[in-house]
């Protein structure tokens, strides 16, 4: 039994920690599944896990057996959360991504770190841990607290790459350039990152972007994502004849799908494209398959799909390819990895903390033209080479079950934590 449980279970009770999330949720997408893992494994450690997060996520959590890992506590719906989604929604996607949901994510956290302090003198914290929102410049109002407050891991502080940033940002770049100076600003308004016990990133660049009056000795570094190998481990099974790529992720403009489907057109070799999921930029991108004669067989839109249909779907394909050119931690690739399968992704961002030479290959966003031909060649290549994507596919596996696993990473975060409590 480690040391800190044995020193709560003299006070006659177990290490009691606090878990603040705007969304706990795994239909959400993003973010949102990274503290309901924290939760799932942490209970699972034998620590007394409360839970606070918003109404929207209360169905979901309620009929879910995460409802047994945890003590929830929601806070209901505002009026002004209904009127910033109300007023939002007649935005650009771009934009009401980076406007809206800002918005709604400031109210919200406004609220709940209210209430924590509220459950703080009701309950009695030993850590209290806000794990989401991710980005480095988003201030905190956990502050005031009586106990040590850990925030993180965070990720973010990065833009489209500079061939691309004219194209893709979308008026994005003007808002989030913008939005710093503010959010530097707000940070010392609601001091809750400055007045952290300790401030988890998952990089340098993320630590670079986190706000000036931020002590460096508090920061250290943690990647914010991991792979419940319980899901992502699919039984063995025959990679698919002929070659398939898969693409899993949101339909929205700044994953580059129409780069990958061009770069598929050139593949010189007999394969075949899956993309799985939705969105907004459904309609276009098969309309682009469909004028670069690339539809039908050779590549399908399969919708949105349970993960353990998307599990089934990597461990038979022959690599994943994610073309993002703005992807803070992609998760897709370690749960590819997890499914003994290989990773072609952008040399920019998050794949980058995961894919190494042996596991996987990094395409260089340099120019349009470039970064085609680049997925282009190394789709071909693994097509016409399978048993070296096998090969990857299983060094892949073995980096996750030794570097990411969700349990790996509830057992490090609960060192953090004694070292706190």
């Amino acid at each position: 039994m480690p040391d800190v449980y044995r020193r709560y279970l003299k006070m006659g009770r177990a290490m009691r920690v606090l878990i603040v999330a705007p969304n706990i949720s795994t239909r959400m997408g993003g973010e949102a599944i990274i503290p309901w893992h924290y939760i799932r494994e942490l209970s699972a450690l034998g620590v007394e896990v409360h839970a606070l997060t918003h109404e929207r996520v209360r169905q979901e959590i309620l009929e879910s057996d995460i409802n047994t890992r945890a003590t929830f506590h929601f806070a209901d719906d505002a009026l002004i959360e209904k009127g910033i989604h109300k007023s939002g929604a007649v935005l650009p996607y771009a934009l009401r991504e980076t406007i809206s949901s800002s918005a709604i994510g400031l109210v919200t956290m406004l609220r709940l770190a209210r209430r924590a302090r509220r459950l703080e003198r009701e309950r009695s914290f030993d850590v209290i841990h806000q794990p989401t929102p991710v980005s480095p410049m988003f201030p905190s109002f956990l502050h005031k607290m009586d106990a040590p407050v850990v925030i993180g891991p965070m990720n973010g502080a990065m833009n489209y790459p500079p061939a691309f940033r004219k194209d893709y940002s979308r008026g994005a770049g003007a808002v989030v350039g913008i939005g710093r100076p503010i959010a530097a600003i707000a940070n010392v308004i609601a001091p809750g990152k400055p007045r952290a016990a300790k401030l988890l990133v998952a990089n340098e660049r993320t630590a670079d972007g986190l706000p000036g009056n931020v002590k460096k000795s508090k920061v250290e570094i943690l990647v914010e994502n991991g792979v419940d190998l319980d899901l992502w481990s699919p039984p063995p099974t025959a990679k698919s004849d002929p070659p398939t790529f898969v693409y899993v992720g949101r339909l929205v403009w700044m994953k580059a799908l129409e780069l990958l489907i061009e770069a598929f057109a050139k593949t010189a070799a007999p394969a075949r494209l899956q993309i799985i999921g939705d969105g907004p930029e459904r309609e276009t991108l098969e309309a682009h398959a469909r004028a670069i004669g690339a539809a039908g067989e050779r590549i399908e839109f399969l919708g949105f799909r349970p993960q353990a249909e998307i599990a089934d779907f990597l461990a038979r394909a022959t690599a994943l390819v994610l073309p993002s050119l703005r992807e803070c931690g992609g998760a897709v690739v370690l749960e590819a990895f997890a499914c003994n399968t290989t990773a072609i992704a952008t040399k920019w961002g998050g794949p980058c903390d995961y894919i190494t030479d042996d596991t996987g290959f990094l395409v260089p966003p340099e120019s349009r033209e470039e970064f085609v031909m680049g997925l282009a060649e190394r789709m071909t290549h693994l097509a016409m080479n399978q048993d070296l994507a096998e090969r990857l596919g299983v060094a892949a596996r073995k980096r996750v079950e030794e570097h990411f696993t969700w349990k790996a990473k509830a057992a490090k975060i609960l060192d953090i934590y004694k070292e706190l409590a």
